[in-house]
C-alpha cells in the first residue's frame, strides 16, 4: 500500500484538489475539514466509490486537542501519516489599521499554529520510521507581501521560515520538508474579489490567467514523490510568473 496522506483544509479549493490527486495515485487520504462537513464527506465517498481509500475527519487545526484526535483517527483507520500537507488557512482583506488583535491572533492560530501542531503530531511517527514528507502551503504574498493583506502575508512568510528551519532539523532523519507558494488561484478564497480585480490580477500575470487548484495540487504531489527525493527546504512557486 502507498503512503498515507493527511491534507488539512481539504473540503475545497487547493486542499480538495490535492486530496483527490493523491487518491487517484493510489494513496489512502485523510481529508481534514473544520466547518464544511458535507463537501469533505462527499469527496471521501467519491474517492471510496472509485476504488480509492479516504476518510473525512473534523478538526480545528488551531486547537491542540482536536489535532491530536485527528491524527489518532487517521492512524486507526488508515495507518500512520507518511505525507502531511498543511493547507488549512484563513484570510481577510482589510487595512492594517482596521485589524484588531483578536483577528491577528486568530489568523496566526490557524495559518501558523495549525502547521506547528500538525507537524508536532506527524513527526514522531516519521522519525521512528526514518522517512516522511511535509509540504506546507504558503503564498506568493508570503514572499513579497500584499497591501490590505498584511496579516495573511505575515503568516505566509512565517510558513516559509518554518519550512526552511524544520527541513534542516529533520533532514538527517530522512524527512523532507518543502513549501508551495501559489499565486492567484481560482478558488473560493478569492471569491470576494470583483471581476475587475480578477481581470487585473490575471493581466498582471505573465501567463495572463489565474491558476487552477489542480495545478497547485500537482506541485504538491511532485514534492511528495520519489522524483523529488533530493529536494528539501525549498519553495516551489506555481504563480504564473506573477512573482519572479
Amino acid at each position: 500500500m502507498k503512503e498515507t496522506v493527511l491534507v488539512t483544509g481539504a473540503s475545497r479549493g487547493i486542499g480538495l484538489a490535492t486530496a483527490r490527486l493523491f487518491a487517484v495515485k493510489g494513496h489512502p487520504v485523510a481529508l481534514n475539514y473544520h466547518h464544511s462537513r458535507e463537501p469533505a464527506f462527499e469527496a471521501a465517498r467519491e474517492i471510496n466509490a472509485s476504488g480509492g481509500m479516504a476518510m473525512a475527519v473534523k478538526a480545528d487545526v488551531s486547537r491542540p486537542e482536536e489535532v491530536a484526535a485527528m491524527f489518532e483517527t487517521a492512524r486507526e483507520q488508515l495507518g500512520g501519516v507518511d505525507i502531511l500537507v498543511n493547507n488549512a488557512a484563513i484570510a481577510r482583506q482589510s487595512l492594517f489599521t482596521d485589524v484588531d488583535y483578536d483577528e491577528w491572533r486568530r489568523t496566526f492560530a490557524v495559518n501558523v499554529d495549525g502547521m506547528f501542531l500538525c507537524c508536532h503530531e506527524a513527526l514522531p511517527y516519521m522519525l521512528q520510521k526514518h522517512s516522511g514528507s511535509i509540504i506546507n502551503i504558503s503564498s506568493m504574498w508570503g514572499q513579497v507581501g500584499a497591501s490590505c493583506e498584511t496579516v495573511y502575508s505575515a503568516t505566509k512568510a512565517a510558513v516559509i521560515g518554518l519550512t526552511k528551519a524544520l527541513a534542516q532539523e529533520v533532514g538527517p532523519s530522512g524527512i523532507r520538508v518543502n513549501c508551495v507558494a501559489p499565486g492567484v488561484i481560482d478558488t473560493e478564497m478569492n471569491a470576494h474579489l470583483t471581476p475587475d480585480d480578477l481581470r487585473e490580477l490575471a493581466e498582471g500575470t505573465p501567463l495572463l490567467r489565474l491558476g487552477r487548484p489542480e495545478e497547485v495540487a500537482r506541485a504538491v504531489y511532485f514534492l511528495a514523490s520519489d522524483e523529488a527525493s533530493f529536494i528539501t527546504g525549498q519553495v516551489l512557486c506555481p504563480n504564473g510568473g506573477y512573482v519572479i
